[in-house]
């Protein structure tokens, strides 16, 4: 059983539970407001925040599914791009826009640059395309980003199997989910070289800030 870093980037994972807890705290924040009016519908709560969450980890699922199949097929447009080309500038050319090094997060000489180029145009030259197909890891991939956004539903409507009284509940919902911001930022910096604190306390504010947005919008 392949490692899950293995099969997709921790950074997107990462992403993916971020959203999912967004999605979440807009349910459990935007009931509030019904809470003070009309009084909270536990059961529809639960109902909606484990539904939308599951909706948008299929659709989720569905785009990831769709980009991995679009990446493939560009790398190998770009390959036979390069195999037909009619010199070796056009090649490389075709290269450097395909893997643009002056846009990476480090300074290289430009005779470096140009030999990594050489030896990619190389290696492409006698190269074949690859089967386009799904492979397992990719369909595994897939089936991870539909979990990670569903399960964190989990985590919204826990309080509510334990907690009798719906407000207190509602507020452990949003407590639990707050500091669960707080961990994936902290969780974050371990693949970003940034201070786990001030990535924890930087994701809750974003997260929350889109909340914040959803709410007000309707979301």
């Amino acid at each position: 059983m392949p490692h899950i870093a293995d099969v997709i980037d921790p950074g997107d994972a990462l992403g993916e539970i971020l959203f999912g807890l967004i999605m979440a705290l807009t349910f459990t924040v935007g009931s509030r407001l019904i809470l003070s009016e009309d009084g909270l519908d536990v059961r529809e709560l639960i109902v909606a925040t484990i539904g939308c969450n599951i909706a948008w980890g299929i659709i989720d699922a569905v785009l990831f599914v769709l980009g991995t199949v679009s990446y493939k097929r560009r790398r190998v447009r770009v390959l036979r791009r390069i195999q037909a080309s009619q010199s070796e500038s056009e090649a490389i050319s075709a290269l450097r826009r395909e893997f643009p090094i002056d846009r990476e997060p480090f300074v290289s000489a430009a005779a470096d640059e140009e030999a990594l180029y050489r030896a990619i145009l190389t290696f492409a030259r006698r190269g074949r395309p690859a089967d386009l197909r799904l492979s397992r890891d990719d369909l595994l991939a897939a089936c991870l980003v539909f979990l990670l956004v569903s399960a964190t539903s989990l985590p919204a409507v826990l309080p509510f199997f334990l907690i009798n009284d719906p407000n207190i509940a509602l507020r452990a919902s949003n407590a639990l989910l707050i500091g669960l911001l707080f961990l994936t930022g902290c969780a974050w910096a371990r693949f970003s070289d940034a201070k786990p604190l001030t990535a924890g306390i930087t994701m809750t504010c974003l997260g929350l800030a889109l909340v914040g947005i959803a709410v007000a919008l309707g979301g």
